[in-house]
């Protein structure tokens, strides 16, 4: 393709060289530059990729986009200067990969909680109602059936694009994606076309990102701000910055909630560990899904149906039928009736949800025996907030590691410790092996009594020291409660 038509809607300053070049291929990484490529030089939290453009020409790149230019240029390459190479990036990749967005119909799923699940609720919803679809999420990829293992919870522009490509010529009709704040801000999401945003709730996390509370807020309502007017916006109104998601907004406004007046209710009639009764819209239905944070998981994905022009009554029949992500309240029982819960909660807010449901379904004289830790590398802040949260609202709390990372996984542990209060310390174990952890919880726990261990839900892995090491927390469980049968 021309590189002038794969430059539409990219504001240039000024370039040098021809605009009438064939672009191969475009590139983030300056290694897999090549012959005919495009190399975009963005600036990034690690590195930046104008440190590489050498390196880029000397593969063959024959294009590239950059925010400055080099000391010295070599003849035959082009060289476009733009104010945000990050921008430029992803419409570059978009108009590559043909515009693959307005090619179907993109929903994007915002919010700090329920975004996996509210993304896969969808996917599963629209397969059940004999479409093909697309799903883009932090579990995995998946082109109908075809799954894809995923690495971020966005992809970067070029592999977004291609993936999205991948969808159209496969033949689907919608794509349902997670959109993360850091993508947002990190532009990854530049040159897509969205057909509706999805906002789910917003609490403290990822503040060794954005800085402060303030900015993440900011992050996540731009999402917002770049929809158009053929796109809806639909937001939870219960949660106190959902109505700041719409305010500049063009798309069309639309609201969901439990408690306050909105476009679409629910209300929870029952709740037990295998499901419960809601009411959607005066319509009653059983799902099997637990707990107030996937009534409002569920009443998304119902809202956001009938947004697409679904029949409310195939909508609700699918909505019954259907089960949420993998590592999201995800329950297993042992024969001894332990009943121990995996679940992917990773902030104060998701622990206190998590630990609230399973407060209001257990019985009288059933324990809470919670396994948590708390990620290296990563907002510190929340590990004391954390531990506080566990400590408060179960029994037993035993911390422990999470994915370290580069971190010495003790001193996580002593940043969690810092949050507990002085009565609830003797309740609190601190075990830094998470196996040992999860087996001490397991065989603390009595008949009847219920283990929850979060943090890492889906993850088949935990990383220490930059390596990844196979560990499933589900499959852990599974093992413990095989040996004491």
């Amino acid at each position: 393709m021309l590189l002038k038509e794969l430059l539409h809607a990219i504001p240039v300053k000024d370039y040098l060289g021809s605009l009438d070049v064939e672009v191969s291929s475009v590139c983030l990484d300056s290694r897999k530059a090549a012959a005919g490529s495009a190399f975009v030089a963005v600036r990034g939290q690690q590195t930046d990729g104008h440190l590489y453009i050498e390196k880029a020409v000397g593969l063959g790149a024959s294009v590239i986009l950059l925010e400055e230019y080099p000391s010295e240029t070599k003849e035959g390459v082009t060289y476009i200067l733009v104010d945000d190479s990050s921008f430029a990036l992803g419409v570059f990749a978009a108009n590559f990969y043909g515009n693959p967005s307005k090619d179907l119909k993109l929903v994007g799923v915002t919010g700090t909680n329920g975004k996996t699940t509210v993304a896969t609720l969808l996917f599963n919803l629209f397969s059940q109602l004999g479409y093909h679809v697309g799903l883009l999420s932090t579990v995995q990829n998946q082109i109908g059936n075809r799954v894809i293992p995923a690495t971020h919870t966005t992809p970067d522009p070029i592999s977004l694009n291609a993936l999205l490509r991948s969808m159209v010529d496969d033949g689907c009709d919608y794509c349902f994606m997670e959109v993360s704040s850091h993508a947002i801000v990190q532009q990854r999401i530049a040159g897509l076309r969205f057909a509706g945003g999805i906002f789910t709730n917003i609490t403290h996390d990822h503040l060794d990102f954005h800085g402060t509370f303030a900015n993440y807020i900011k992050a996540k309502k731009k999402f917002f701000d770049d929809l158009d007017r053929y796109a809806f916006a639909l937001t939870n109104i219960d949660d106190k910055n959902g109505q700041v998601m719409l305010q500049n907004t063009f798309a069309h406004h639309k609201t969901y909630g439990l408690q306050q007046m909105a476009d679409f209710k629910a209300k929870i009639l029952e709740s037990h560990f295998d499901g419960m009764l809601l009411q959607i819209d005066a319509q009653e239905l059983w799902v099997k899904l637990v707990g107030h944070f996937n009534a409002y998981n569920l009443l998304a994905v119902y809202g956001a149906a009938i947004l697409l022009e679904q029949e409310t009554i195939k909508v609700l029949t699918a909505l019954s039928e259907i089960t949420g992500a993998e590592g999201r309240f995800e329950t297993i029982r042992s024969s001894q009736g332990i009943v121990a819960i995996v679940d992917y909660a990773h902030t104060p807010d998701a622990v206190e949800n998590v630990l609230e449901t399973i407060l209001d379904l257990r019985k009288p004289g059933q324990q809470i025996l919670t396994v948590l830790g708390c990620g290296g590398d990563r907002d510190k802040t929340k590990r004391p907030e954390m531990a506080e949260v566990a400590s408060r609202l179960s029994d037993k709390v035993i911390l422990t590691s999470d994915n370290p990372r580069s971190e010495d996984p003790v001193q996580i542990i002593k940043d969690m410790e810092a949050g507990l209060v002085a009565d609830k310390r003797k309740n609190v174990f601190s075990i830094t092996d998470r196996r040992e952890a999860i087996r001490a919880a397991v065989h603390l726990a009595q008949p009847g009594d219920v283990v929850l261990v979060a943090g890492k839900g889906h993850e088949k892995y935990q990383e220490v020291n930059g390596v990844r090491n196979h560990f499933d927390d589900k499959e852990e469980l599974e093992k413990i409660f095989n040996e004491i049968n």
